[in-house]
């Protein structure tokens, strides 16, 4: 600062350190009220802006863990809703327990039809169409072989084109003309030839190789086999001979009418029939009785209710059970029943948090850093990978009827429904644990995080007061030196005033 003034160069020196003093004081007063040693750029770029670059991302993440424990009371609010669930199964569990504990049930009185004595000996079948696109077939038969029947050509020759005719199989039922392409020369393609065809006529006769390179027809059925030689040597080359061949050594097949007995014993054995149709025999006529254990009505094909027939032309109506009125101990427990199963899916339908209800099947994205490449989605799955809503549809559990209540064996199945609904909240509740437990450990990771990132931030910026304190108490002993220094320095120039006292 230039000045007009002359001023010694004492003065100039002491008021030069003055002013130092005075720009040193202004900077730790500075420092001391901010409490930062970096105020702006202009104090240490390097420093500011690091420190920027730090508080920001801390910023960020203190952001995200409000996310954080948001995402975390959502899946809590998910797992009290799994386990109030679970609270209601095992009451349903127990009220199921109490209601096949009762032994004075009004059961379902089954519907019934006499099917008949069985005359089906030529074959046939019983046919329960239970709905629903299930039906169960039974034969009404036995059938017996006896002894396979086989028939071997002799000496014949394989490497002849005989392409121009052909001669015919027959197995007691079907009978098959057999042809050759002119390529079919050796005995093995020749036996495959005959053997497509006849698959395709659906005849029971297989050719094979004896063993000695002749060409053999087996039937497994033990029907007679008879080859017929059409126009041409055909048959004749093979080395059956000219005319009509026949098997003789095999018997033919005995079909055999299963008694009554046996009709009962294949119906309540059937694993698809159990608990809803059942058979026995009447005591006084002999006939096969069928008792409907269901409400529903069940067409059944090869009785015309007077003989089982095997006849799929012949239908009967096996009408459903009619339920009586249940004791009222198990209509109590099928009131708390469905009241129950209903208090399943409210539940589920309260335990959102926040707009998100993970038992309805919704996605929780929770994201654990700035840039989104670390995160993690919440979601009820099943074994496939796919959402799942936990509810008593998915759970398999339904209200129950008053036919069901009535039945032991639908009791029983029940009960072990239930039991897989519990299973199945047990999975869900881990998987949602197992979720919940990540949330956690990230949300710990970024409170330590952004300390650590606030602290370094801190580092760079902040003053320690203590020093800069001290600074002060310095400069201002500095500043009053300078003063008393700045005062002698001016009395050196006064003493020229006394030359002129």
């Amino acid at each position: 600062m230039s000045s007009d003034i002359t001023l010694s160069s004492g003065v100039r020196q002491n008021l030069l350190s003055l002013q130092n003093t005075a720009s040193l004081m202004a900077q730790t007063q500075n420092r001391l009220a901010t409490g930062k040693k970096v105020n702006s750029a202009l104090d240490n770029p390097l420093n500011f802006f690091t420190s920027q670059s730090l508080s920001s991302r801390a910023h960020d993440l203190s952001g995200l863990l409000d996310s954080m424990g948001s995402a975390i009371q959502t899946v809590q609010a998910a797992s009290n809703g799994i386990t109030a669930m679970t609270a209601l199964v095992k009451q349903l569990q127990a009220t199921v327990s109490s209601a096949r504990g009762d032994t004075t049930p009004a059961a379902i009185a089954p519907g019934s039809l006499t099917a008949g004595t069985n005359t089906s000996a030529l074959g046939g079948k019983l046919t329960f169409n239970l709905g629903g696109g299930t039906s169960v077939s039974l034969d009404t038969y036995n059938h017996v072989n006896a002894t396979v029947s086989t028939v071997t050509a002799a000496s014949g020759t394989y490497t002849t084109d005989l392409s121009a005719n052909g001669f015919s199989i027959n197995d007691g039922t079907t009978n098959t003309a057999i042809t050759f392409a002119a390529g079919d020369l050796t005995l093995a393609a020749k036996i495959t030839k005959i053997n497509s065809q006849l698959a395709t006529a659906g005849n029971n006769v297989h050719a094979q190789d004896d063993g000695n390179g002749n060409l053999q027809l087996v039937n497994s059925t033990g029907n007679t086999i008879t080859v017929t030689e059409g126009a041409g040597t055909t048959a004749a080359t093979l080395g059956f001979g000219a005319g009509n061949t026949t098997s003789t050594d095999g018997s033919a097949a005995v079909n055999t009418a299963f008694t009554v007995d046996e009709l009962v014993s294949a119906i309540n054995s059937n694993s698809i029939l159990s608990g809803k149709v059942s058979a026995s025999k009447d005591a006084t006529t002999g006939a096969l009785k069928l008792s409907n254990l269901t409400n529903t009505n069940f067409t059944v094909t090869g009785t015309n209710g007077t003989n089982v027939t095997g006849l799929s032309t012949d239908t009967s109506t096996l009408s459903g059970g009619t339920g009586a009125s249940l004791s009222s101990v198990r209509q109590s427990l099928l009131n708390q029943f469905n009241s129950l199963v209903s208090q399943i899916d409210k539940t589920a339908l309260d335990s959102g948090y926040n707009g998100i209800n993970l038992l309805n099947g919704d996605k929780l994205h929770v994201q654990f850093n700035e840039t989104n490449t670390s995160s993690i989605d919440v979601q009820a799955i099943d074994g496939s990978g796919n959402a799942f809503a936990i509810n008593s549809t998915n759970l398999g559990i339904n209200a129950q009827t008053t036919s069901n209540f009535a039945s032991n064996t639908t009791l029983d199945s029940l009960a072990s429904t239930l039991t897989t609904a519990l299973t199945t909240l047990r999975s869900q509740a881990s998987a949602l644990g197992s979720q919940l437990s990540v949330v956690q450990t990230r949300q710990d990771f970024t409170k330590n995080m952004i300390n650590t990132l606030q602290t370094g931030s801190d580092n760079l910026v902040l003053a320690d007061t203590n020093e800069e304190g001290a600074n002060m108490l310095a400069l201002q002993t500095r500043q009053s030196l300078s003063t008393t220094a700045l005062s002698l320095a001016s009395q050196a120039n006064q003493n020229v005033l006394r030359l002129f006292g």
